[in-house]
């Protein structure tokens, strides 16, 4: 439908029916009244696509079909995706947008593998596409930095993105059990999926931060460019050794703008584990919330939380791009475009510079320490902070860096897993904000 004041309703295609799409359906029925007042017509619910049409009971026989393609190809204005992946979300949404109508998708691995595909067809078109419900579900963030930054130079973008490993870590953080236990009650209370890998491995927040960093330095971010660690590599040692240097280890998607090789301006993005401070805003973001830290030119330091998943939260930013989506067409407006006019390189990890948390077990003898040091001075990583402790003939060697790159760092890490009086390297973790 086009042009103002016209009276004909929106018609919402609705792919997939799992929880936030079950959640989006109910609220468009109970809050119909409102949402049309808000959009400036009413919205339509014209069909749900399904796997099993038999499956859901509660939604009326003629809105149901098991044929997506039908249903986007029909006389809908909107498509809202909730099916998720690659395919056949990718096929189904182009078709969408290049037959002129609009989309709303929650869908961030597709935005962080194809987005400029996607953005490329909605440009020829025409039409909208919204996609708040892709990163930190209810917490209105991606439009903040679509818009309302739009005119501020962010310069750095680090959130806790991923509710599960933001659970299990804050769990191991408050009751000192390993990961693997922790897993395991995650998985029993419903906060870790049966297959738990996009979540721990760090998939999930990848796409997110993609997202995150090709919004906030205006360049095309993919997925295949974001460094990635998960947490199962991190130990209740890991968590204890954080405790001592009152910081707590999370899992954060990290963006910045940085010094490029030639002199220009990069982007550095990256998921990984860190320690960072307690007294850090986003130390204190427990169990499932995410939360997300902006720091801006003009703006300063900007603070986004609450729930980042779950049906209800989810939807509800759904349902915001929905209305905006269908006042664009009410009033024949569109919204805003893909801005990647900056195009900044992403600087390869190897280059990145951040400090570092070494544990070690070495012999306990005379000398041990000056051969460590001999190591890092070797590759020009600059020592912090130094912590020995003895336990009969060995003992626990704490090394925390000043910034080293990537490269340096793991270079040094395999010359002093050589030595001698090393026994073992027990673990590398990244550390953020603050002195050691």
């Amino acid at each position: 439908m086009n042009g103002e004041g016209d009276s004909a309703s929106v018609k919402v295609a609705l792919l997939g029916y799992g929880t936030v799409g079950t959640e989006v359906a109910r609220l468009l029925h109970e809050h119909a009244a409102d949402f049309t007042a808000r959009a400036g017509a009413s919205i339509e619910l014209a069909g749900v696509a399904v796997r099993r049409p038999d499956k859901h009971p509660d939604v009326p026989a003629e809105l149901l079909t098991s044929d997506a393609t039908a249903l986007v190809e029909s006389d809908v204005d909107i498509v809202v995706e909730m099916i998720g992946g690659i395919e056949p979300a990718r096929t189904l949404l182009l078709n969408a947008l290049r037959a002129g109508k609009s989309v709303v998708t929650a869908n961030k691995a597709l935005l962080a593998e194809h987005g400029a595909e996607l953005f490329a067809a909605a440009d020829t078109s025409g039409a909208d596409l919204y996609f708040e419900a892709a990163v930190a579900g209810a917490i209105p963030l991606l439009r903040p930095l679509r818009e309302s930054l739009a005119g501020d130079r962010i310069t750095r973008v680090m959130g806790i993105v991923n509710g599960t490993t933001n659970y299990i870590l804050s769990a191991m953080d408050s009751t000192g059990a390993g990961y693997s236990e922790t897993l395991e009650e995650a998985s029993r209370l419903g906060y870790a999926e049966a297959d738990p890998t996009a979540d721990v491995d760090g998939f999930d927040a990848a796409s997110k931060a993609a997202i995150l960093a090709s919004l906030a330095f205006h360049t095309r971010v993919s997925a295949a460019d974001v460094h990635r660690e998960g947490i199962s590599e991190v130990s209740s040692s890991d968590i204890a050794a954080a405790k001592a240097l009152d910081r707590t280890v999370k899992l954060l998607a990290i963006c910045e703008r940085v010094n490029g090789a030639e002199g220009g301006e990069a982007v550095s993005v990256r998921v990984h584990p860190v320690m960072l401070p307690r007294r850090h805003p986003l130390s204190s973001v427990d169990g499932a919330f995410n939360a997300v830290y902006v720091e801006a030119e003009a703006a300063g330091q900007l603070m986004f939380y609450g729930q980042g998943a779950g049906g209800a939260p989810t939807a509800s930013a759904v349902l915001g791009d929905l209305i905006a989506v269908a006042r664009n067409r009410v009033a024949g407006g569109r919204g805003p475009r893909e801005s990647a006019y900056a195009a900044l390189p992403v600087r390869p990890f190897a280059e990145t510079c951040t400090r570092y948390h070494i544990s070690l077990d070495v012999a306990d003898r005379a000398g041990v320490l000056s051969q460590v040091a001999a190591a890092f001075a070797a590759h020009d990583v600059s020592i912090a902070a130094v912590r020995q402790r003895g336990r009969n003939q060995d003992a626990s060697l704490v090394v925390v860096t000043h910034a080293a790159t990537d490269a340096a760092l793991r270079s040094t890490v395999d010359e002093i897993a050589k030595l001698d009086a090393v026994h073992e390297v027990v673990s590398v973790m990244r550390v953020e904000g603050g002195e050691p």
